[in-house]
């Protein structure tokens, strides 16, 4: 049986901001303690997480273990989050931390141009990322056709009306992790 993509659990989340004891999620029930809280997103399918650190040093961008084995930095995934319960700073921090990975993962993100399907009869996975049309749709697909993507600067090089396909990406995936209503999510999980 093949698990869906949202049953995975992140293994690595990058941090977008830090809040040293405000207890941010909790501060309206004083019941609870505070305890310090990191906003982060992982890695693989962008999720939004609230974490509970073991060390005060972490600082937006740093990169953090938070899979099942022993995390030197974090104490425990506290919780997952939507993008409008992000602090401002995250908010701001959250279009670097998407690029990063992008960037860090271009093999990933080349094979999705390579690999990309139609997901109807009237509308393909390419036809999501921010201006593709069918014109250009159809120079992706002759051009992966003759040869595989190898890189962004390939795709570039090879079709001259996506001068910077990485921002396509980096797009999408702003969107589908803003927008709650977003239908196909290409890179997220919902």
């Amino acid at each position: 049986m093949k698990t869906d993509k949202t049953d995975k659990k992140e293994l690595y989340a990058v941090i977008i901001d830090v809040l040293p004891m405000t207890g941010m999620s909790e501060s309206h029930r004083p019941q609870f303690k505070k305890e310090p809280i990191v906003q982060a997103m992982g890695i693989e399918q962008f999720k939004l997480l609230e974490l509970v650190p073991k060390v005060s040093t972490l600082q937006a961008n740093d990169r953090v273990y938070i899979g099942d084995k022993e995390r030197d930095q974090i104490e425990r995934v506290k919780r997952r989050i939507s993008y409008s319960d992000l602090t401002q700073t995250a908010k701001l921090e959250l279009p670097y931390a998407v690029e990063s990975i992008v960037m860090g993962n271009q093999k990933k993100f080349v094979d999705f141009f390579n690999k990309a399907v139609p997901i109807t009869s009237k509308q393909h996975m390419l036809h999501l990322l921010p201006g593709i049309g069918k014109k250009l749709l159809w120079e992706i697909l002759d051009e992966r056709g003759k040869k595989p993507f190898e890189s962004f600067e390939d795709i570039s090089e090879r079709i001259k009306a996506i001068p910077h396909p990485e921002q396509m990406i980096i797009k999408r995936i702003l969107e589908e992790i803003e927008d709650p209503g977003v239908k196909y999510h290409l890179f997220t999980s919902k």
